[in-house]
């Protein structure tokens, strides 16, 4: 394997981790599912989120990037991506996509993109992955120059990888990045798209916003859904993906997600049980557990895989 792959390597589970000083870089993946009229859920992506460890125990992540030397943080911002490929490469999967982020204030030259570019293409042909796969989720700010950011995707696509820009609000500057970089993917900002989905006039909107970006060959991605009732208002509205609590945790890789959703070309087993205990909305098990950091894998779940069962 290239040697600039050299800082990873498997750890006791099997998964690949990574080092650097004294913490050790683990890969947690959350997945993104559809959803069709029935209720019935498919995985189709997962989104990399990575988790820091020092002396034994996880950190914030913030915590970690800031202690992160100036002149590593791209090698770092790099380190991570490779991490996230080669896990979700190593669950064999077929079809699913896998979000990763991108900050591109931390390329300043054509060279630092068309390296950052290179190694990503080499790691996901390594991990047995294509291009068209992964989904560069791209981070905007304030100080970043549009011609760099138009730069960066010009190349990403120019490789096979898909785009997707993030935290969509429907602000001027949120619009004048969708026309900029012309995405695939927008995933809406969690806390706008919360306080909509809580009155009909709100839903209304996001209803015709996501079938406006879909007319333009653009899906829409719900994410921090923590609630089951709003994963069913999004059903009604037609959302493409949906991510959240209320579907599945991040898990550290290697994950049980195999086990839990299955990727399989047959219809998904019907579940007999009254269609009111399919819905019933359970707190304990559908909203974030008040633990100050919850970094360890997800419980294995039982549900079958399918028509939502809690």
């Amino acid at each position: 394997m290239s040697s600039i792959f050299s800082n990873l390597r498997r750890d006791e589970e099997d998964a690949w981790v990574a080092d650097y000083g004294v913490y050790t870089l683990h890969s947690a993946l959350q997945p993104i599912f559809s959803q069709d009229h029935e209720g019935v859920l498919t995985l189709q992506a997962f989104e990399g989120l990575i988790r820091p460890m020092r002396n034994g125990e996880f950190v914030r992540p913030g915590e970690f990037f800031s202690s992160v030397a100036r002149e590593d943080s791209a090698m770092i911002d790099s380190l991570c991506r490779s991490l996230h490929i080669f896990n979700t490469g190593a669950l064999n999967r077929r079809r699913a996509k896998l979000f990763l982020n991108f900050q591109p204030g931390v390329f300043v030259t054509n060279a630092d993109i068309r390296r950052e570019v290179e190694h990503i293409k080499l790691a996901t042909l390594e991990s047995g992955m294509s291009p068209d796969r992964v989904v560069c989720e791209i981070a905007q700010k304030e100080n970043d120059s549009e011609d760099m950011l138009s730069r960066f995707v010009q190349e990403l696509r120019h490789h096979g990888f898909r785009i997707a820009i993030d935290e969509y609000g429907a602000e001027e500057r949120d619009i004048a990045r969708l026309n900029l970089l012309k995405p695939d993917y927008v995933k809406f900002e969690a806390d706008w798209v919360k306080e909509f989905l809580e009155n009909s006039a709100g839903s209304a909107l996001l209803r015709v916003m996501v079938n406006q970006f879909r007319e333009q060959g653009i899906l829409a991605i719900f994410e921090g859904l923590e609630d089951i009732r709003q994963v069913d208002i999004c059903n009604n509205l037609d959302v493409p993906l949906l991510q959240g609590y209320a579907l599945a945790r991040p898990e550290l890789a290697p994950t049980h997600f195999n086990a839990d959703f299955p990727e399989t070309g047959e219809l998904p087993r019907e579940d007999v049980r009254p269609r009111i205990d399919l819905e019933r909305y359970d707190p304990s098990v559908h909203m974030p557990k008040p633990a100050p950091i919850a970094y360890t894998a997800a419980p294995k779940r039982t549900a079958t895989f399918g028509k939502r069962t809690r």
